[in-house]
């Protein structure tokens, strides 16, 4: 059975929380979606507020701070916020990820001739409590003075399993990002990693269908071909436009193409755009996603009728917040004003006590 792209966007937001606003907890979506993208550290309250109802700041605030959910490095060796059972089930998995990253990155040499397990045992000992990347290094440099100690800083992050401590990810707090080793941070305890096809299936729960190389682009693990052909029984399959293999979970939704999709505010780095080799399913012409810094409440990309087709910005002076919209091609009465309904919903959840004004402006 071969499925439109439409078809594959509507699969793809329904699973991705996007076609309706859902009456689930932050913890409960968080790990429906397999974890959020979370580089820019209020992007995950923005991903929530377009996907959840009555969502506020503490619901997820308060995940973080009492430790049931954590920001880590993981899929494609990037930040994410995932649940604290899934930070201790995924980081293993992933670990091969971020062996490679740190194979081909500038900081390997200075591990050259250092006893990997005792330099992941000092680094556990000074993360038992948080430090910024330069803390680690200075204590770092006590014990192997001839190495570049803020390599071996950034090596710990990629070799041994650290999260980012709060107050890192809270709403309305500012902090450098401090780090903590995980077993320092969390009390659960996971038996053993979990198979990768078990990862394998979650995804495709919650991005799918999908390819092989779909995968291999939202995890970064090498393999994903017979990851998918070993788990073939297990799945049904289908072929996009172009005739690409896609594979699924037998009870993913696939809603008709027709299903109406409303204006969705996406935050920076959201993986309902980065998730896919080929993203055509949401991102028209296969357009560059612009990826500006910013700390994720700020700016981002919006979807219109399920494709990602206008970027978002807001500014804020002397108590007035404005939120201006840029579409890529004119928009339709209706279109124009169910962005601009949606985009005022951003504006109070983002400057709540502010004045606000929406603007949708033209190229």
């Amino acid at each position: 059975m071969a499925l439109s792209v439409r078809r594959l966007n509507r699969a793809l937001l329904e699973r991705q929380l996007l076609l309706r606003r859902h009456p689930l907890t932050a913890q409960a979506a968080i790990e429906r979606l397999v974890g959020l993208q979370a580089q820019a550290p209020n992007a995950p309250y923005v991903a929530l507020w377009s996907r959840l109802d009555r969502f506020g700041h503490d619901d997820l605030s308060a995940l973080i701070e009492n430790r049931w959910a954590v920001r880590t490095h993981l899929m494609r060796n990037t930040i994410h916020l995932v649940t604290d059972a899934d930070c201790l089930a995924l980081r293993p998995v992933m670990q091969p990820v971020l062996d490679r990253a740190f194979r081909s990155s500038p900081f390997a040499r200075s591990l050259a001739g250092i006893d990997r397990d005792a330099f992941a045992t000092a680094a556990r000992e000074h993360l038992a409590e948080p430090m910024t990347r330069a803390q680690l290094a200075a204590e770092l440099r006590e014990r192997w003075p001839d190495r570049n100690p803020l390599s071996l800083a950034y090596a710990v992050t990629h070799l041994v399993p650290t999260i980012q401590a709060p107050p890192r990810g809270i709403w309305a707090r500012r902090g450098q990002a401090r780090w903590l080793a995980t077993d320092a941070w969390l009390s659960l305890t996971l038996e053993g990693a979990p198979p990768v096809e078990s990862v394998v299936l979650r995804y495709l729960a919650a991005f799918g269908p999908a390819s092989a190389r779909d995968f291999a682009t939202w995890s970064g693990l090498a393999g994903s071909s017979a990851l998918m052909e070993g788990l073939r029984p297990q799945l049904r399959t289908f072929r996009d436009e172009d005739g690409r293999e896609l594979f699924d979970v037998p009870d993913g939704p696939l809603p008709d193409e027709d299903t109406p999709a409303p204006p969705r505010f996406l935050p920076e780095y959201d993986n309902v755009l980065l998730s896919h080799a080929d993203r055509t399913r949401v991102i028209e012409d296969d357009r560059p996603v612009p990826l500006p810094a910013g700390n994720g409440a700020a700016l981002g990309t919006v979807l219109i009728d399920g494709f990602m087709r206008a970027e978002w910005e807001i500014t804020r002076t002397h108590g007035r917040a404005r939120l201006a919209v840029t579409p890529y091609a004119p928009l339709s009465q209706a279109d124009e004003a169910a962005v601009g309904e949606e985009g005022a919903g951003l504006l109070v959840f983002v400057a709540d006590g502010d004045d606000h004004e929406v603007e949708i402006t033209r190229r």
